[in-house]
């Protein structure tokens, strides 16, 4: 197990487990060595459970997006096609419902994001991914992109935005991450 400090103004000491399971402490400037090392040490349980779930969660990610598998050019090809015909004639739907127009729509393999909006260019990108979730989640997720070329940021405007074009948009972000827990 790694532990890294970092010295910044912080009026507190914080720790957090990061993805990887290594322990990262937040410490005020000019705070001694030794102050540190007690707490960390006097939160010797809370590391090694944090760790624990973190190691667990870690598993079940990789379990959830092993589920789809893209090593060969034929099973890319065959994600591609099934990712097309299951989204873009959503997209059409809601882009004709919302008024709005993506440029281009791109399909890539990204595990940090379902999807992503770059509202400059207006083009969307959907990770293949969503093949692993039921389709009315995708459709969650392909109505938020859209509503990003409305609405850039996640304000209230967004929100009012999605409750507009897709009311179940909690639910589906919810089943969503509980899927990936699942697997």
């Amino acid at each position: 197990m790694a532990i890294q400090v970092t010295y910044r103004r912080t009026s507190r000491l914080s720790m957090r487990i990061v993805k990887n399971g290594d322990v990262h402490v937040s410490a005020p400037f000019g705070l001694p060595k030794k102050t540190i090392e007690t707490f960390i040490n006097e939160h010797r349980d809370w590391i090694d459970k944090a760790r624990k779930q973190a190691c667990e969660r870690q598993t079940q990610r990789t379990t959830f997006y092993d589920g789809l598998p893209l090593q060969t050019p034929a099973q890319r090809n065959e994600a591609l096609a099934r990712l097309k015909a299951l989204v873009e004639p959503m997209v059409s739907h809601y882009a004709l419902e919302m008024d709005v127009k993506p440029s281009r729509i791109d399909y890539k393999p990204t595990i940090s994001r379902w999807g992503q909006c770059n509202v400059r260019d207006r083009s969307i990108c959907i990770s293949a991914y969503v093949l692993l979730l039921p389709a009315w989640c995708v459709e969650h997720i392909v109505v938020h992109e859209l509503c990003h070329l409305l609405e850039p940021s996640h304000n209230a405007r967004f929100h009012a935005l999605m409750d507009k074009f897709f009311p179940r948009w909690r639910e589906a972000r919810k089943a969503t991450r509980l899927l990936m827990m699942k697997k």
